[in-house]
């Protein structure tokens, strides 16, 4: 016998939450197999078995926080899951004898209760113990049907009671002949699962009650204190990509052919970003106390928009990596993303933060800090507007909006504003991209 025990989930992460099981109490898995998702702050973990054997008992429910190191479920021997329910055998046999027997037996069945109230009372704390030893949707199961813990067999090696107990138990009262007189207590218990599947309601109109994941919990804190904790501003400038659109024009095919990866926009931007970080270094520090943590390597953080929410893979040493290499990474990390598949130091330690919103239509944007980074680029749609170029000349240009929100406790507006025009400048002349980036 062995516990199912929360794997360590990397540093500054100590507890998660049971995404779903995938096994259910008396299912036989064999070692390596996915018994559980475990949700974290940041990624979707497995949480596999350790050994052969028969699912005993699962001890933590779907949506219940648990802390690295807890057991939230038992794997048994395939011999030792089967005794228990051998010796359920002859109870199970006595109810159906009892359902069975003659009508002269119904005034002895009935007078069992009278005589079990006036037996002494079992010591409080035996029947306490047992319901400490119930799984949470064991002791749910039991309030709802009105049984109470202290009366189910446990099949469970170690004691712990589960659903299964708790559905086999009433399946045995039902068998039994019950006394008239607990009979008018079934009805309210049978009345609370329609209460509880009736739809909620806010000032008489229908509403949906959805309970937030825990990630989206960890993004909206995170968010809030980037708000709170650093003197956040914005600066905005726009580039016109007409020299990166006609290299991807004339480039794109043979680079796809040679390198089995579109060129697309962020290696452009990746490049950029690096460039003017070499040439405003804070840009690419953190606040440490009452120091200054300048950091003299370069990992990008990519923002990925996932269906659990929004998460930042880091793209390491992007400065000694080529376009293609660039591409590959940021598409293999954005498709794991979105598969819930990335590794946590796959999400940890980047020094600065590029999101694009472009991607989903947002013409203009002041991007949140992702802490403890002080600055992020976001860029934008890319959309043709007119364009003086003297007096009298006025073309239409590809022109995308970027935006600059950085920590001006340790970052000067003047600064700022030049990082920005260095990314302008850098994009705008490809040729001095590929020199300075």
């Amino acid at each position: 016998m062995s516990e199912i025990k929360v794997p360590d989930l990397g540093e500054s992460i100590s507890e998660g939450t049971i995404y779903k099981w995938l096994v259910k109490e008396g299912d036989t898995v064999g070692q390596g197999d996915v018994l559980a998702e475990l949700e974290t702050d940041k990624v979707n973990l497995e949480i596999s078995a350790e050994e052969d054997g028969v699912i005993s008992a699962i001890l933590r429910q779907a949506g219940e926080n648990v802390a690295v190191g807890e057991a939230i479920g038992v794997i048994g021997s395939a011999g030792a899951s089967a005794a228990p329910q051998a010796e359920a055998a002859p109870e199970s046999r006595a109810a159906a004898e009892s359902s069975s027997a003659s009508p002269a037996a119904a005034p002895a069945a009935a007078e069992a209760p009278a005589a079990a109230a006036q037996a002494p009372a079992a010591p409080e704390g035996a029947a306490a113990g047992t319901a400490a030893l119930a799984s949470p949707g064991a002791r749910k199961l039991a309030r709802e049907r009105g049984i109470d813990l202290g009366e189910v067999s446990a099949r469970d090696p170690i004691g712990r009671i589960g659903q299964a107990d708790v559905n086999g138990h009433g399946a045995a009262g039902q068998g039994a002949a019950a006394p008239s007189a607990p009979a008018p207590q079934a009805a309210p218990a049978a009345a609370k699962p329609a209460a509880a599947n009736a739809a909620p309601q806010q000032d008489g109109k229908a509403v949906e009650r959805k309970r937030m994941s825990r990630r989206r919990l960890t993004i909206a804190s995170r968010l809030v204190e980037a708000q709170q904790t650093a003197a956040m501003l914005t600066t905005f400038n726009e580039v016109d990509m007409t020299a990166i659109l006609d290299i991807r024009k004339r480039r794109k095919d043979a680079f796809k052919e040679k390198h089995e990866v579109g060129l697309g926009f962020m290696s452009f931007f990746t490049k950029a970003v690096i460039g003017a970080l070499k040439a405003y270094p804070l840009l690419n520090a953190e606040i440490d106390g009452e120091e200054l943590l300048i950091k003299k390597f370069y990992d990008i953080g990519i923002a990925v928009s996932a269906k659990e929410g929004l998460v930042v893979p880091v793209v390491r040493d992007a400065d000694r990596l080529s376009f293609p290499e660039i591409e590959r990474q940021i598409g293999e990390l954005a498709g794991k993303a979105r598969a819930n598949t990335l590794s946590l130091p796959e999400l940890q330690g980047g020094t600065f933060t590029i999101t694009n919103g472009g991607v989903f239509g947002s013409l203009l944007s002041t991007p949140i800090l992702n802490t403890p980074q002080v600055g992020i680029l976001g860029m934008h749609k890319i959309q043709l507007r007119p364009i003086a170029l003297d007096e009298e000349r006025t073309v239409n240009r590809p022109m995308m909006y970027i935006a600059l929100s950085y920590d001006h406790r340790i970052v000067d507006g003047s600064e700022a504003v030049s990082f920005l025009v260095k990314v302008k400048e850098l994009l705008e002349d490809p040729e001095a991209l590929l020199l300075e980036g």
